[in-house]
C-alpha cells in the first residue's frame, strides 16, 4: 500500500470534555465498536470490579479519573482510528493542551444535565487557536437535563461556534426513546445496555404513518416539530465548514448504556479529515512528503511499573517512520535508532515496524527527549506550537528521606519531564521549586515519588504567583539583572533563567526598569513576541 493511502486511512482525534462528562466512558465504547474491547469496563462503579481500559495508573484507577494521556488504536470500516483520551481535570489543563497539538480533531463531550462547563470553555480555546474540527456528543441523555435547544444555544454562546444537530433527541432521562438521525433520516430506539453492542434501528421519514406507531402520537408530533425547527434554524450541514473548524455537528447519547455512539463512529469516519500539515520554525511540513518527521508531545515515566521504562509519544508528521533506522534527533544534533518501538492499547503494547502520518509511535526513552523536540531525517527544523506555559502554583520540594536523595532527584526529574509540571532551581542552596496549573498535580507527584521511586517528600507552598522566561538584548544587562535579583532567579530544565514573581506588580515594575531584559510567559521564546 503506498503512502498517501496509508495517510487516508489514517484518523487522529482527542476526546475532550469537563470532569465527569462521560469522557473515558465514550472512549471505552468507541474501543468496543471498533472490537478492540468485547466489554466496556464501568469506569466508577465499586459493583464492578473492572476499571476503564484507558485508565492504567493506579491513582487514576483509585480516584476514578484520568491524569494522563493515553493512546488507542483500533481499526473500524477499513480506517485505522487513533484515539487520544486526554486528563478531564482542569489541573492537568497544560498536558491537554499539548495532546491537541498532535491530533487532527476533536470530539467533545458535553454533560447534558450540566452543559457547557469552565473546563469545556478553556478546551474550546485551544481548539479554536488552531482552527481543530470539533463534533459535539452530548452525553447522559438517559438522565433529566436541559432542553436540547437550550443546551445548543449555550454551546454557541459560550464556545463561540456555530452549531449543527445531526441527531434529536426524543425525550430524556425516564422518558427517554432514543434518538432520531437527521443526516440518514434513521430512528435509533433506546435500550438500556452498558456492555455490549445492540441494534434496535428503524428506517422511517418523519412523514411515515409508521412514526405514530413507533412512538405514540405525543413524542411523534414533538418529533416532527423540532425536526422542522431544527432544519429552519440551523445551517445547513458542511463538511467544509467543519473541517476548517466554524461549524460543529452535534449528536445525542448516553455513552454509558452504548446509545448513540454508532451513529456518532459513522459519520465520525464519513467526515473527519486525514492527518494535516504542522507548522515548524522554517516551513510548514506536508503529511505527503516522502521523508519522515515527528514530534515528541508527551512524556511518560513507568509506563510498566515492573520495567521502570520511560516512553515518548511521538506524532508522525510526514514521510514513513521504520523500525531501526537512524533519525535525526534536532536538539541535540544526533543519529538516534529505535529496535522496538511500539503502538498502543492503552496499557497493552505491541511492537510495529512501520508507521505513516497520524500514527502515534511510542518510544523506549533514555532521559534523551524533551517535550517537542523533533526526529527528521536530517533536516533541521523544530515544530512550533508546544511551549510550556507560566505554573500558577508554586511549591518547594522538601525531601523527607536524605537517604533517598538519589531517588528523589531521578523521580522528580523524569516526572516533570513528563509535562505535568515544572521543575525551576534556584541556585541559592539547589531548592527545587515545582509549579503545577493545580493542587491535585501535588497529589499525584507526590504519591508516584513514593510508590514509583520510593522517595517520600512534602511540600512547601510559596508565594509566588507567575514564572517569567528572560531573554535580553546583550549578555551584561542579563548577568547584571541575575546578579541584582539573584534570590527571584530560578532556572528550567534547560538551565533557561527564569523570573520568579510574587505578583503582576512585581514583574510590570522590573519590566519597567530593566528596558534591556524581556519577561516571557511562555517558554516558546521564538515564536512568542516578550511582553
Amino acid at each position: 500500500m503506498s503512502n498517501l493511502e496509508e495517510i487516508k486511512k489514517r484518523r487522529t482525534f482527542a476526546i475532550i470534555s469537563h470532569p465527569d462528562a462521560g469522557k473515558t466512558t465514550l472512549t471505552e465504547k468507541l474501543l468496543l465498536f471498533g472490537g478492540a474491547i468485547q466489554t466496556a469496563g464501568a469506569v466508577k462503579s465499586n459493583k464492578i470490579k473492572k476499571t476503564a481500559t484507558s485508565d492504567f495508573m493506579e491513582i487514576e484507577k483509585q480516584r476514578g479519573i484520568s491524569v494522563a494521556t493515553s493512546v488507542m488504536t483500533f481499526e473500524y470500516k477499513d480506517l485505522l482510528i487513533n484515539i487520544l483520551d486526554t486528563p478531564g481535570h482542569k489541573d492537568f489543563a497544560e498536558d491537554t493542551y499539548r495532546t491537541l497539538t498532535a491530533v487532527d480533531s476533536v470530539i467533545l463531550v458535553i454533560d447534558c444535565v450540566k452543559g457547557v462547563e469552565e473546563q469545556t470553555e478553556r478546551l474550546m480555546e485551544v481548539c479554536r487557536m488552531r482552527n481543530t474540527p470539533v463534533i459535539v456528543f452530548i452525553n447522559k441523555l438517559d438522565r433529566e437535563g436541559q432542553n436540547p435547544f437550550e443546551l445548543l444555544d449555550e454551546l454557541e454562546t459560550k464556545l463561540s461556534i456555530r452549531v449543527r444537530p445531526l441527531t434529536w433527541p426524543i425525550n430524556m432521562g425516564a422518558n427517554f426513546k432514543g434518538v432520531y438521525s437527521l443526516y440518514e433520516q434513521m430512528l435509533y430506539f433506546f435500550k438500556i445496555n452498558k456492555t455490549k453492542i445492540e441494534s434496535d434501528v428503524a428506517k422511517v421519514s418523519l412523514e411515515d404513518d409508521k412514526l405514530v406507531d413507533l412512538l405514540g402520537e405525543r413524542d411523534a408530533l414533538q418529533l416532527t416539530e423540532d425536526v422542522e425547527l431544527v432544519e429552519g434554524v440551523y445551517d445547513v450541514f458542511s463538511e467544509e465548514a467543519y473541517q476548517k473548524g466554524q461549524l460543529a455537528p452535534v449528536f445525542f447519547g448516553s455513552a454509558i448504556n452504548n446509545f448513540g455512539i454508532k451513529e456518532l463512529l459513522d459519520t465520525f469516519c464519513e467526515i473527519s479529515p486525514i492527518p494535516q500539515p504542522r507548522p515548524t520554525d522554517v516551513r510548514e511540513v506536508s503529511p505527503m512528503e516522502p521523508k519522515f518527521t515527528g514530534f515528541v508531545f508527551k512524556i511518560h515515566a513507568n509506563l510498566d511499573p515492573r520495567h521502570r521504562d520511560r516512553i515518548a509519544f511521538l506524532r508522525i508528521c510526514s514521510g514513513k517512520f521504520e523500525r531501526g533506522k537512524f533519525y535525526k534527533h534536532v536538539r541535540m544534533g544526533k543519529d538516534v535508532r529505535f529496535s522496538s518501538p511500539f503502538t498502543f492499547m492503552a496499557s497493552a503494547k505491541s511492537v510495529m515496524d512501520e508507521g505513516f502520518p497520524g500514527d502515534v509511535v511510542g518510544l523506549y526513552d533514555t532521559g534523551s527527549f524533551k517535550i517537542g523536540d523533533t526526529l527528521t531525517e536530517g533536516e533541521n527544523l523544530q515544530f512550533s506550537g508546544i511551549p510550556s506555559f507560566s505554573p500558577e502554583i508554586f511549591k518547594e520540594l522538601i525531601n523527607l528521606d536524605p537517604m533517598k536523595s538519589k531517588q528523589l532527584e531521578k523521580g522528580i526529574q523524569q516526572l516533570t519531564d513528563e509535562g505535568v509540571a515544572q521543575l525551576f532551581t534556584l541556585d541559592l542552596g539547589n531548592r527545587k521549586i515545582v509549579g503545577t496549573v493545580g493542587e491535585l498535580q501535588f497529589d499525584v507527584i507526590q504519591y508516584r515519588l513514593e510508590h514509583e521511586y520510593g522517595a517520600k517528600c512534602r511540600w512547601v507552598p510559596m508565594g509566588i504567583t507567575r514564572a517569567c522566561w528572560l531573554t535580553a538584548d546583550e549578555k551584561p544587562a542579563m548577568d547584571q539583572f541575575i546578579r541584582l535579583k539573584g534570590n527571584q532567579i530560578a532556572y528550567d530544565k534547560d538551565r533557561n533563567p527564569v523570573f520568579l514573581a510574587e505578583s503582576e506588580w512585581m514583574i510590570r515594575m522590573n519590566r519597567e526598569n530593566n528596558p534591556a531584559i524581556h519577561f516571557h510567559f511562555t517558554s516558546e521564546f521564538k515564536t512568542e513576541m516578550a511582553i
